[in-house]
């Protein structure tokens, strides 16, 4: 990127310059805009040099050499006689001359014993001055007595303390600050490594222990910077090491090691520094926007099956994972050197390879891995095999690193890796844990190069969460939770069916096989059974496992996408299903996957509310198959079920059966194929209790066996209406999850939206309830003559995504055509839908509502005033009034 802005060099100093802020400091208040001005130049010049490619440890200490020369001349401006009395201190980041544009700059004032009340206008009008020239600074004023009160209780204080360096004044003041908080005093090194590993470990899972999120922050997320900060503290505290070098040199890290964990420090500057310059404010979030500003920054360019933001947050991802595993490596070094300085404990021994000691595996000669390539899997399996053991030593994961080229063709194809990996899969214990630890380690990635070609792939989307190798990991994880007895009561019906599956490896090998064929084109899921066909060879898994993984992997999003957007009150639907399924089997294993699967995807995916569908579809289909695919289930027996059942449960409730059934002898037949029994006795009873016909209801439930609140309403029928219910439910800030429209033989509405409240949860609070229904009353019984007006705005992350309007009608059997509409998901989209129906003469039956990320994937099923819509015409004169429509709604 090309910039006319003039360079900085190491030894740049064209601003700022020493005489020169002498002079505006003795001019007072009137050049100090000429300072505040002289500061934006220092940041114009370093952002165009950060383009440019100047190196980004060269910008950094630039900065600080400027911000040190303000600093201290001011000090010896305002503090006059005073300032030798005193001492200025640099702290944290700051201190460790790690300064980015938007930083907070932290200074400590340390004060003598015997304050002195006269420094306290000097003091003032000093940092009044750094304010008002645009510093954002951070101070306290202490004396060493403070400082060494507050660090003794507070390890974040004892930390920013621990990375104090002068700037001007009495210097013997910060020599006694830090004899006064040395080790001996306070937190020895033991107390002070086991404090920063809770606290790391405590962040870590602030972000679900994962650096791979959407919007990662660079410098708190597990991977970032503050990983690297932990392990220059705990090296500062216990060897005094000023730099990461003097870890090599202590032998804790090897040249290979160090210059890994440089490069990778320095890219996550370089991201952060201009993080801050793009957003002008101290940002540390990889905001949506900003990922695909940086992507463009860092040189990349869109790819067919890769595009430039994705390269980059690869980059970013696979940076994050290589810190982390230097930090556990360092971690676990330095554990074994704080907790066991005296390392004369027996070794247990495993077997010839391998021994414990200290609860941490290792092996037993360092030629281990050389000699015996194998035992690169072999040291996981034992980790399985004995779940006391804690971790492994840092020595052997130092080992396991260094030796993961053995892992080839040759050593891939022999039948002791495959047999090894396979007996890892059919462990008790330890899967998800052991399968991590291998991604972590590399070794994952090299013994399935179709896994490691996704560690770090990202999808520029809000659907999917997480990078492809970790929500592989977590569709494992998910299925292995699913057998946990412990977790039976998150999801009771999956742990029910997989008490039948006999062999729960299959599972797993789908759950890891399902989304590996991503980013190699065409259709993910056959190149996927292509892949996970290869692998069931390799691993001599028979004829019919394979064909079971393959069909899993092939098909692993047939059952969401049937509960999600087909009709599944409809027998043909279900039928259709099961004969694309065939067998219990299949129907076990695929819902396990599913339910896993969405799980995994985000987590705010799988709802009570799809997970009630998934189970309806699952229901459904066990039964078809156990009937018989040969003997379909007739739509009228179903809706005669239906039937039979709200009038049972009408009767227990002592309404009479012969004015439901007078009620009912005007609803059209499709309300009781779509409506179940409990659903339909429901609004009898609401419709029956008015008194008498005609008067509009609206009645509310919260239905916790379907994961949703049931909206219920009965009114004239009228052009317009689902559009404005829709306007109205989303001005409320409710989600439709489905709708059943239906109109009595007289013109009447019998209309069920099923809702959310944004977060997924279902209505249940009485006042919210009662806000639904009034507001819904009011605007339905006085609708706008201009239409409702939904105010309500996308969230910042939507509106970087754009979605074109994408509109299919489908053939379905039936008396509707189903339109299938993809489009940016914003609140007032279904208004607008109803909005342009209205218009077109077209009628709403049923609507399936699914937000994917970004987008709305919805399904209307439509009909005009002759019936189905098949005239090509009419569809493509609703495609473009839906196009345009939508299309200026985003504008």
């Amino acid at each position: 990127m090309s910039t006319t802005a003039p360079l900085l060099t190491a030894d740049d100093d064209t601003l700022l310059q020493e005489t020169e802020l002498q002079q505006w400091l003795a001019a007072g208040a009137a050049d100090r805009p000429r300072l505040r001005q002289a500061l934006r130049q220092l940041d114009r010049q370093q952002w165009a040099a950060l383009q440019q490619g100047v190196p980004i440890e060269q910008l950094i200490q630039i900065r600080v050499t400027h911000i040190d020369r303000v600093l201290g001349l001011a000090w010896q401006h305002f503090l006059g006689n005073w300032a030798q009395a005193l001492c200025l201190v640099a702290t944290g980041g700051y201190g460790r001359r790690e300064l980015q544009p938007q930083s907070d700059i932290d200074v400590l004032v340390l004060l003598p014993a015997e304050v002195n009340a006269e420094w306290t206008g000097p003091l003032e009008r000093f940092l009044t001055f750094l304010w008002d020239i645009g510093l954002q600074v951070g101070h306290s004023v202490r004396t060493v007595a403070e400082c060494a009160e507050m660090a003794s209780t507070d390890l974040t204080v004892m930390c920013n303390l621990l990375e104090s360096r002068a700037l001007d004044g009495d210097r013997h003041l910060l020599e006694a600050m830090r004899a006064a908080t040395s080790p001996r005093r306070m937190w020895n090194s033991q107390a002070f490594f086991a404090g920063k590993v809770a606290e790391q470990n405590a962040r870590h899972h602030k972000f679900h222990d994962t650096g791979y999120q959407l919007e990662p922050n660079v410098k708190e997320s597990p991977g970032g910077l503050r990983d690297i900060q932990t392990i220059g503290w705990v090296a500062k505290r216990h060897f005094q090491a000023e730099t990461l070098d003097e870890l090599r040199e202590h032998g804790f890290l090897t040249e290979r090691e160090l210059r890994s964990l440089v490069d990778s420090q320095q890219f996550l500057w370089r991201v952060r520094w201009a993080l801050h310059m793009l957003t002008g404010r101290r940002e540390d979030r990889l905001l949506f926007d900003v990922q695909l500003k940086l992507a463009g920054l860092f040189g990349y360019c869109d790819q067919d099956d890769n595009l430039a933001v994705e390269q980059f947050m690869q980059h970013y991802y696979r940076t994050v994972t290589r810190i982390g595993r230097l930090n556990e490596l360092l971690l676990q070094l330095f554990d074994e050197t704080l907790l066991h300085p005296d390392d004369q404990a027996p070794p247990i021994p495993l077997n010839a390879r391998f021994q414990v000691r200290h609860g941490h595996i290792e092996v037993t000669r360092p030629d281990v891995f050389r000699r015996s390539p194998f035992a690169l899997l072999e040291i996981f399996l034992l980790l399985m095999e004995h779940p006391e053991i804690q971790g492994v030593r840092a020595a052997t994961i130092r080992l396991i690193r260094q030796h993961r080229y053995l892992i080839d063709g040759p050593f891939r194809d022999d039948i002791r890796a495959r047999s090894l990996f396979m007996e890892m899969l059919s462990q008790p214990h330890g899967i998800t844990h052991e399968l991590r630890r291998m991604n972590r380690y590399g070794i994952l990635a090299r013994y399935l190069p179709e896994f490691g070609a996704l560690v770090g792939r990202m999808q520029f989307d809000l659907f999917h969460a997480y990078t492809v190798d970790q929500h592989l990991l977590f569709v494992v994880r998910n299925l292995r939770r699913i057998t946990v007895p412990e977790f039976a009561h998150e999801y009771p019906l999956c742990s029910e069916i997989v008490e039948r599956i006999p062999k729960r490896e299959l599972l797993y090998i789908a759950g890891l096989y399902h989304d590996m064929g991503k980013g190699q084109g065409g259709d993910h899921s056959d190149v996927g059974g292509q892949l996970a066909s290869a692998f069931c060879c390799r691993h001599g898994l028979g004829e019919r496992d394979t064909e079971l993984v393959v069909w899993l992997v092939r098909n692993h999003l047939l059952m969401s996408m049937t509960a999600q957007r087909r009709d599944i009150s409809d027998p043909q639907e279900i039928h259709a299903f099961a004969r694309k399924v065939r067998t219990r089997l299949r129907l076990d294993h695929l819902f396990l996957l599913t339910v896993a699967d969405m799980r995994g995807t985000n987590p705010a995916l799988l709802t009570d509310w799809k997970f009630r569908l998934l189970s309806q579809l699952y229901h459904a289909t066990r039964e078809a198959i156990e009937r018989g695919l040969d003997r379909p289930l007739d739509a009228a027996e179903v809706a005669a079920e239906n039937r039979e059942e709200a009038l049972a449960q009408l009767a227990r409730s002592g309404v009479d059966q012969g004015r439901a059934q007078a009620l009912w002898d005007g609803f059209p037949e499709a309300y009781f194929l779509r409506h179940q029994g409990d659903e339909i006795a429901w609004q009898t009873r609401a419709l029956l209790l008015a008194g008498r016909p005609h008067v509009p209801v609206i009645q509310l439930r919260p239905d916790n066996d379907r994961g949703s609140t049931a909206i219920f309403l009965y009114l004239p029928d009228r052009d317009y209406l689902f559009g404005l219910i829709s306007a109205v439910l989303c001005q409320l800030g409710l989600t439709i999850q489905d709708a059943r429209i239906s109109s009595t033989v007289d013109g009447w509405a019998l209309d069920t939206f099923m809702v959310l409240e944004q977060n997924g949860c279902f209505v249940n609070d009485h006042n919210r309830l009662q806000e639904i229904r009034e507001q819904l009353t009011r605007i339905l019984n006085n609708p706008p003559v201009d239409g409702f007006l939904v105010t309500r705005r996308s969230s910042r992350q939507a509106r970087v995504f754009h979605t074109p309007p994408q509109i299919h009608f489908r053939d379905d059997p039936g008396p509707h055509t189903a339109m299938e509409l993809i489009a940016a998901d914003r609140p007032g989209l279904l208004s607008c839908v109803g909005q342009m129906f209205a218009r077109h003469g077209i009628r709403v039956h049923a609507a399936k509502i699914a937000t994917i990320g970004e987008r709305a994937e919805d399904v209307f099923w439509i009909t005009d005033a002759r019936g189905r819509i098949d005239d090509p015409a009419i569809r493509a004169t609703l495609t473009a009034a839906l196009t345009e429509a939508l299309n200026d709604a985003k504008g």
